[in-house]
């Protein structure tokens, strides 16, 4: 026995066995089971990750069989699998990005939890939400989040924030760009993020080009 949400995080886990053998079909199902599991709360989004994981089950029935019966309690915490989750699952099918699992899942919510802004807010401070070098993080249900720290108080993008973001190529690599920025860094004592408008800034492109170099 077990809870519809383990069945979600032990799909994540193993997404990378499994999702080739699904089709088209399949998938698209899936993700609309997904979405109306992420679109609901309480009760009915219990439901629907039941709806979910018993999908999974008719078509994957070598990996989660018949008689692996589904059961949860109104009060039952959601349960994971290998330091998966089931919005892990949900991630990877709707988000399409990889910042899953026990690591990089952390990682991720951890980003986004930085303040951040929107499309339409960077629009109308003055500034191209699309231009190069600027990290744009896909948030839970797919809205895109551009980290606040990269625009300065007028609205405009740091001339720094676009020197280090291209170092890091910001736009093949997101998340890489913005753990650098928001991580503690050994060469400067402090998260990058920290040091602009202060005196350490310019440090901040020759920092980021140590680590370009060594790779």
């Amino acid at each position: 026995m077990t809870d519809p949400w383990t069945r979600l995080a032990a799909a994540a886990a193993d997404w990378d066995a499994l999702a080739p053998r699904l089709t088209p079909d399949d998938l698209h199902r899936l993700a609309l089971r997904l979405a109306e599991w992420r679109a609901s709360t309480g009760a009915a989004a219990r439901d629907a990750a039941f709806r979910a994981a018993r999908l999974l089950g008719e078509l994957l029935p070598d990996r989660f069989p018949a008689g692996s019966r589904l059961v949860s309690t109104p009060d039952a915490p959601a349960g994971g699998h290998l330091g998966f989750r089931a919005e892990d699952l949900a991630v990877l099918l709707l988000d399409g990005h990889r910042m899953v699992g026990p690591v990089l899942g952390e990682v991720r919510d951890r980003l986004l939890a930085a303040p951040s802004l929107g499309d339409e807010e960077v629009l109308l401070a003055g500034c191209d939400p699309y231009a190069p070098a600027l990290i744009r993080l896909p948030a839970t249900g797919g809205p895109i989040r551009l980290p606040a720290f990269q625009f300065a108080p007028d609205g405009r993008l740091r001339d720094t924030v676009r020197e280090v973001n291209l170092l890091l190529d910001a736009d093949g690599d997101p998340w890489g760009a913005a753990d650098w920025w928001l991580s503690p860094n050994a060469w400067l004592d402090a998260e990058p993020a920290r040091l602009l408008g202060t005196a350490d800034e310019p440090r901040l492109p020759d920092t980021a080009r140590l680590l370009t170099e060594g790779e």
